[in-house]
């Protein structure tokens, strides 16, 4: 089919293949940008501690660590353990491991039988911030 111009006009069965394909362009292009923008806008979340959340253990550990799934900032990252009654009870050494930029730690001393709550805030590299807690138990 021709125009009063001379240009050959795209048949129906042409016309449709092009609409196709740009709505699959647009699909893979909005598909693409929303896995780039999850990525970039993701948060820090627990991953694994140490004592494991909810757990029961016998023996004291010497410190809490929580691992995260993003890297953190080291300046801009704590943990916290408190006793039941609220009192705190780490020694306020909060550290992110240099083998493993999404693991932070602090020291505790020896804690007696009892329910503990560990409250941890972190920014990760990224600049999100995030927090979360979590207890465990030391049997008598």
């Amino acid at each position: 089919m021709v125009n009063s111009f001379g240009n050959r006009l795209p048949s129906r069965i042409g016309a449709a293949a092009h609409l196709a394909a740009g709505f699959r362009a647009v699909a893979l292009s909005s598909a693409l940008f929303a896995a780039v923008v999850g990525t970039a806008f993701a948060h820090a979340h627990l991953e694994a501690s140490s004592p494991a959340v909810d757990s029961a253990v016998r023996i004291s550990p010497k410190e809490v660590t929580v691992t995260l799934t993003e890297k953190l900032e080291a300046g801009l990252s704590r943990i916290e353990v408190r006793d039941a009654s609220g009192k705190q009870v780490d020694r306020g050494d909060t550290r992110v491991s240099k083998d493993d930029p999404r693991t932070i730690s602090v020291s505790v001393g020896d804690l007696a039988p009892g329910i503990y709550s560990v409250k941890w805030s972190v920014t990760s590299v990224d600049t999100h911030g995030t927090d979360g807690s979590f207890r465990f138990t030391i049997k008598p």
